[in-house]
C-alpha cells in the first residue's frame, strides 16, 4: 500500500510546486499593474477636467477684461466700438496667467501624485513627468532627471521617450550634441509611430538639417502626419505667432504707420491660412488708420476666412461688419442659408441640386461652398470628374485659410493629379496642415513661460518647435540666445546657437532673421567678422523682401568700401531706396546722405587741390 506522501510526490512533481509560487507573483504583478493604471488614469482625468475648467475661466475672464478694460466707444458715420488687434492680445494673455495661475495648487497636487505613480514604473505616468520635468509644466524644470527617465523609457520601447532623447542629442540639452544620435533616435520614434518624431524628420530632409536634403523623403514623412487626420475635421489650431523680438525692439509698434514691408508679410500670413493675421487685417480695415485705408469689404473677406478656420472673434467681428453694412449681413445670411440647403440635397443623395446651391454659396464667397465644390469634382459625385474645377475650388477655399483645401491641394500636387506633379509644392502644403496640429498650442505654453520670466522654460519649448520646423519659434529661439539670459547654456554657446537659428528662420522666409545673419556676419558674432557674407545676407534680404534696413547696410558697406567696392554713388543709391521703402528710413537716410556729401564735397575739393598742384 501506498502512503499518502508517496502518493503527493506522484501526483505532483517537483517542477509543479515550483510554479505555483510564480503564477502566483504573476498574477500578483498584472494586479499592481492594474492598480497602478487605475491611479494613472485617475489624476489624468482629473487633471483634463481641471484644465478644461480653467479654460472655461479664462475665456469669461478674458471678455470681462476687454470689455471693461478696452472698450473705447467712438463715433464714426455709425456707432461702433475700436477693437484694436494688441487689446485683444493683451486681454488675453492677462486673462490666461491669471486664470492659469489660480489653477495652479490643484495642478501641482495632481502632478505630485502623478510623479508618485511614475517612480512605481508606471510608463504612461513616466512620459508625462519626464516631460514636465523637461519644459518646467507644473514641476520644477530638471533636464538631468528627465533625461534619465528618457533613457529608461526608451530602453522599454517608448517612441516618445526615443523622439525626446533624439531632441536632446539635437539641442544638446544635458548631453553633448550629436546630430548622429539625435538621428538615431528620431528613426526610432518615428518608426513607432511618433508623430512628432516623423514632423521633425520631415522638416530635417526638406531643409536638409544633418541629412542629405531630400523632398520626396520629406513629403513621406510629412504625408504621414496629415493622414493622421486629427486636426482636419476640427479645422486646425489658430497658431499663435507671436514674435518676442517685434514685442521687445518694436515696444511702439501698436500705434502709429505699419510699415508697409509689415503689412505685406501679414498679408503673406493671412494667404497662408495664418487666422490672426486675417483678424489682424480684418480689423486695420474695418477702422482704417495707420496707413490702411477704411475698407469694409476687405475686412469683412478677411473675417469671413478667420470664421471659416474657426476662429470665434473673427465670428463677433462678422457681426460689428454686419452692423457697419448691411450688405455684408445679407450676403453672410444668404451664404450660411444656401451652404445648409446644398447640404440636405448633398446626404439625401440629390447631388444635382446640392451641386446648384454649393455654386450659389461658392459665389457668395462661403468657403466650405468652395470646399464641398472642389471635392463633388475631385471625386465626380453629381457631375462629370474635372480635376482642374477641383483645383480651382480648393485653391479658393485654401485662401480663407481652410485645413482641409490645403490637404487636399497637396495631395493633388503629391500625387499630380490635375496639376503638374511638385514635390516642392506638396511639402510646403502638407508642412502647413501639419503645423496645425495638437502640438502647436505648445507655442503659446512657451510664450506664457517666457512672459513669466521663466526664460530656460521657454526656451526649451521653442527649441522642441524649432526642431518640428516653426520658423517662429526658430526666431524666437535666436532672440532668447541672443539676449544672454539664459542658464542652460554657457555664455560662449548662445552666439553660435543663435546663428543657427537665424540660419534656419531665413531660409523660411523671415525677413528680419536674414538682416540678423548680415549682422552677425558683420560684427563677427558667433562667427568670423566676414563682410562678403554679411553683404551677401543684406543683398537677399533687399531683392527678395524689400527690407529698408537692408537697403541701407548695404548703403553703408558701399560708402566705407567693406566686402564690397567703395562707390558714393551705389551708396546713395541705395540710401534713397531705403527712404522710399520706409517712412522710418527717412531721418537716418537724411543723416547718412548729409554725411555723404561732405565726404564727396571734401574728397572733390581734395581731387582738385592735388590737379591744379599738378
Amino acid at each position: 500500500m501506498v502512503s499518502f506522501p508517496e502518493l503527493l510526490c506522484v501526483s505532483f512533481p517537483l517542477h509543479s510546486l515550483i510554479l505555483f509560487p510564480l503564477a502566483d507573483e504573476q498574477a500578483q504583478q498584472r494586479l499592481q499593474a492594474e492598480e497602478l493604471d487605475e491611479q494613472y488614469q485617475t489624476v489624468l482625468r482629473m487633471l483634463n477636467a481641471t484644465t478644461r475648467r480653467a479654460q472655461k475661466k479664462e475665456l469669461v475672464f478674458f471678455l470681462l477684461i476687454y470689455f471693461t478694460v478696452f472698450y473705447q466707444p467712438t463715433y464714426c458715420h455709425v456707432n461702433t466700438v475700436v477693437m484694436y488687434p494688441h487689446h485683444f492680445y493683451y486681454a488675453f494673455v492677462f486673462a490666461n496667467l491669471t486664470h492659469a495661475t489660480s489653477a495652479y495648487p490643484t495642478i501641482f497636487r495632481l502632478y505630485e501624485k502623478l510623479l508618485k505613480v511614475s517612480e512605481k514604473g508606471h510608463q504612461k505616468a513616466m512620459e508625462k513627468v519626464a516631460y514636465a520635468m523637461l519644459f518646467g509644466d507644473y514641476m520644477n524644470q530638471n533636464v538631468t532627471k528627465a533625461k534619465e527617465m528618457f533613457e529608461k523609457l526608451a530602453m522599454e520601447g517608448s517612441p516618445k521617450a526615443q523622439m525626446a532623447l533624439g531632441f536632446l542629442y539635437a539641442a544638446g540639452l544635458g548631453v553633448n550634441s550629436s546630430q548622429a544620435k539625435a538621428l538615431v533616435y528620431y528613426t526610432f520614434g518615428a518608426l513607432g509611430g511618433n508623430l512628432v518624431a516623423h514632423m521633425i524628420l520631415g522638416y530635417r530632409y526638406w531643409g536638409g538639417v544633418g541629412v542629405p536634403q531630400s523632398c520626396e523623403s520629406a513629403l513621406t514623412h510629412y504625408r504621414l502626419v496629415a493622414n493622421q487626420g486629427e486636426h482636419l475635421h476640427s479645422g486646425g489650431s489658430a497658431v499663435q505667432r507671436i514674435r518676442l523680438l517685434d514685442e521687445v525692439e518694436n515696444p511702439g509698434s501698436t500705434s502709429g504707420m505699419l510699415e508697409e514691408d509689415l503689412i505685406q508679410y501679414y498679408q503673406f500670413l493671412a494667404e497662408k491660412g495664418d487666422v490672426q493675421a486675417q483678424v489682424g487685417l480684418g480689423q486695420l480695415h474695418l477702422h482704417g488708420g495707420r496707413g490702411v485705408e477704411q475698407n469694409h469689404q476687405r475686412a469683412y473677406d478677411y473675417f469671413n476666412q478667420a470664421a471659416n478656420a474657426g476662429n470665434t472673434h473673427a465670428m463677433a467681428f462678422l457681426g460689428k461688419v454686419g452692423e457697419m453694412s448691411s450688405v455684408c449681413r445679407l450676403s453672410v445670411c444668404l451664404s450660411i442659408t444656401i451652404f445648409f440647403v446644398a447640404i440636405l440635397y448633398r446626404y439625401t443623395d440629390n447631388y444635382e441640386l446640392a451641386l446648384k446651391y454649393f455654386q450659389k454659396a461658392a459665389e457668395q464667397g462661403w468657403v466650405d461652398g468652395q470646399l464641398q465644390l472642389g471635392t463633388m469634382y475631385y471625386n465626380g459625385i453629381g457631375v462629370k470628374r474635372d480635376y482642374k474645377q477641383a483645383l480651382k475650388f480648393f485653391n479658393l477655399a485654401s485662401q480663407a485659410g481652410h485645413i482641409l483645401a490645403f490637404y487636399n491641394l497637396a495631395q493633388m500636387h503629391a500625387t499630380g493629379t490635375g496639376v503638374m506633379r511638385s514635390c516642392h509644392t506638396a511639402v510646403e502644403l502638407f508642412k502647413n496642415v501639419c503645423e496645425r496640429g495638437r502640438w502647436s498650442d505648445r507655442l503659446m505654453t512657451a510664450y506664457g513661460s517666457f512672459k513669466e520670466g521663466e526664460t530656460d522654460a521657454a526656451l526649451v519649448q521653442y527649441l522642441l518647435l524649432a526642431e518640428q520646423g516653426y520658423e517662429v519659434a526658430q526666431s524666437n529661439v535666436a532672440f532668447i540666445l541672443d539676449q544672454k539670459g539664459v542658464k542652460i547654456f554657457s555664455e560662449n554657446e548662445t552666439y553660435p546657437r543663435a546663428l543657427l537659428h537665424w540660419t534656419r528662420a531665413a531660409a523660411q522666409g523671415y525677413t528680419v532673421a536674414r538682416i540678423k545673419l548680415g549682422d552677425y556676419h558683420f560684427y563677427g558674432y558667433g562667427t568670423d567678422v566676414d563682410y562678403e557674407t554679411a553683404v551677401i545676407h543684406y543683398r537677399l534680404a533687399s531683392e527678395q523682401q524689400h527690407s529698408a534696413q537692408a537697403m541701407f547696410n548695404l548703403g553703408y558697406m558701399h560708402e566705407k568700401g567693406l566686402g564690397i567696392k567703395q562707390d558714393i554713388h551705389l551708396a546713395k543709391r541705395f540710401y534713397d531706396m531705403a527712404a522710399e521703402a520706409s517712412p522710418d528710413a527717412q531721418v537716418p537716410v537724411f543723416m547718412a546722405l548729409c554725411k555723404l556729401g561732405l565726404v564727396y564735397t571734401l574728397q572733390y575739393l581734395q581731387d582738385f587741390n592735388v590737379s591744379t598742384s599738378s
